[in-house]
């Protein structure tokens, strides 16, 4: 039996045998001529052979995949037989490179010219590197990068997992995620959360083991263990059985003395709108507009923004809908908008302060955000990422009044907004805790680096006393104006007490966590909740802070959280 101790990210016990994420390819040498004694025409009917052996395994996969990725991999199926890419490969092996060297020039050349066409086109580029390293990959004799294909289920073992390698992870076979890299706020953490996954980060060696190796994983104590016995394979069992008591949510978030504390979705569109409608969110406490914006070359029309808009508002009739102004930026960059040369761009021109650098573009948002707003029965709010100042949250709220829109508020993820959030809470109506970034800033720690997972926790004592510090701005302030959280601290249970304990109004998660946070908060009083966050804010490590507020919360180990 072994233990690999990581970082969990999302609860859940299970069992399962692994398969691991094939390596990511190398590339072939610049240069690379046709081997010894293999001519061009030989090469070039191993190339076709492998882009016609590419596609039928992509069409195959399709065949039997959910309705997005099926578009996702049929798309990707008809350009592993592109003519355009197989000539110029073709073309190049003739002129002596060899195959795989071929591939990957022709691919980069046509992915080239397709991003210069913009729109449709300039989308497809993503599809022609994709099948360029499948074709190198059957080349090669060796697995094709991305989620690996099975007929049955399995636990997915990775270094890290990118957006793109989730367009097709099927959670029908994919029952858990582990990683070796990555951390708590990682795309791999949040993708399990809304998916439901049970899974681990920063597990280092995990990576090592082979296909086929049986584990044991538990998504909320953060471990993983080699040939489970009795009590692995009896706390998985006893995991299933409470799972449906996790399910459901009914759509009254409240302590148990009766304090309220609405329980509202972070949504990234319409179709995630109305998943969270149904699933019993209070509202939506974060809408990220850069689902409109993000894969295109220009500024999308007023027209589309409001259409895109409206469709969230519209599935919440007569309750809160928080947007969030475009957050663009870091790791979301917009070639209309962003610079891709800055040196350190999660410390650049980002969130509110493109518009310093591109004005219009956030006053055209908020333009459609009105006309969106006109025209449904939402009551929505709008706030500004990447506020540092009072005098930012000032001119946010000037610009909010002149589009029409009644309540302006802030992202706190920057340490200078919690410090001085009673006067920057003077300039608008609330504030949004953005714990995913305000861990990463306190901590001077990238939210994706695995080494650094251990720092970047949002259980970190200084993040929970610079909550409290916001809280506290807002109290002073004297208004009485909310603070919620829609960082993904609000979908841990345990946290999400103490965050309560903090002062906080409101809590934003994904709609999947609904049910556990609500269960959990509906066990304890308010009093007691604020006995937990002063027990957490006084301990020394995240560790310890956490550690000190489960055994206050025996709620969670009965339901396996």
């Amino acid at each position: 039996m072994q233990s690999f101790p990581g970082v969990g990210v999302s609860p859940g016990r299970i069992t399962g045998t692994i398969k691991q994420m094939p390596r990511p390819l190398a590339e072939p040498p610049a240069g690379e001529k046709l081997a010894a004694g293999t001519d061009a025409a030989t090469a070039t009917a191993a190339l076709q052979t492998a882009s016609k052996a590419v596609q039928a395994e992509l069409q195959a996969r399709a065949a039997t995949a959910r309705a997005d990725a099926k578009a996702v991999l049929e798309a990707t199926a008809l350009m592993a037989v592109d003519p355009m890419l197989i000539k110029s490969a073709v073309k190049l092996v003739n002129a002596g490179t060899s195959a795989e060297r071929a591939v990957w020039e022709a691919a980069e050349a046509v992915a080239a010219m397709l991003v210069n066409l913009g729109g449709y086109m300039a989308e497809r580029a993503t599809d022609v590197l994709d099948v360029r390293a499948r074709i190198v990959a059957s080349l090669r004799g060796v697995p094709a990068p991305g989620i690996p294909s099975s007929d049955q289920p399995f636990i997915l073992v990775a270094e890290d997992l990118a957006p793109a390698d989730t367009a097709t992870l099927d959670p029908e076979k994919v029952t858990a995620l582990l990683t070796a890299g990555g951390g708590p706020q990682s795309h791999t953490a949040i993708i399990a959360r809304s998916l439901g996954l049970p899974a681990v980060v920063a597990a280092v060696g995990i990576d090592q083991l082979s296909d086929g190796t049986e584990v044991y994983v538990d998504g909320a104590a953060g471990t993983i263990t080699t040939q489970p016995g009795e009590a692995e394979r009896a706390a998985a069992a006893a995991w299933a059985a409470n799972s449906s008591l996790l399910s459901v949510f009914d759509g009254n978030g409240t302590t148990a003395d009766g304090h309220l504390v609405p329980l509202l979705a972070n949504v990234g569109g319409a179709a995630d709108a109305v998943k969270a409608a149904a699933a019993g969110a209070q509202g939506v406490g974060l809408l990220r507009t850069e689902f409109c914006f993000l894969e295109r070359d220009t500024e999308p029309s007023r027209e589309e923004q409001v259409a895109a808009y409206r469709g969230v508002f519209d599935a919440f009739p007569g309750k809160k809908v928080v947007l969030r102004t475009l957050d663009a930026g870091a790791d979301k960059p917009l070639p209309f908008l962003t610079d891709a040369t800055e040196p350190n761009p999660a410390l650049g021109v980002r969130g509110y302060r493109t518009d310093t650098s591109s004005p219009g573009v956030l006053e055209r948002q908020l333009a459609a955000v009105a006309e969106a707003a006109g025209g449904s029965e939402a009551d929505v709010w709008v706030m500004a990422p990447m506020i540092s100042t009072p005098a930012e949250a000032a001119d946010f709220a000037a610009m909010c009044t002149a589009a029409g829109l009644k309540v302006p508020g802030v992202m706190v993820e920057v340490p200078s907004a919690a410090v001085t959030s009673q006067s920057i809470l003077r300039e608008v109506a609330f504030a949004s805790l953005g714990t995913n970034d305000l861990t990463q800033y306190t901590m001077a720690a990238d939210r994706q680096l695995g080494p650094l997972a251990a720092l970047n926790n949002p259980w970190q004592p200084a993040v929970l006393q610079l909550v409290r510090l916001t809280v506290a701005g807002a109290l002073a302030e004297g208004s009485g104006k909310p603070v919620g959280v829609c960082g993904e601290a609000a979908a841990d249970p345990a946290l999400a007490v103490v965050l309560v304990g903090l002062g906080v109004s409101t809590l934003s998660m994904t709609a999947r966590s609904l049910a556990a946070v609500g269960a959990v908060l509906a066990t304890v009083t308010l009093k007691e909740a604020q006995e937990i966050a002063t027990l957490a804010l006084s301990a020394n490590s995240p560790a310890q802070a956490k550690d000190w507020a489960r055994e206050k919360l025996p709620i969670l180990a009965k339901l396996g959280l």
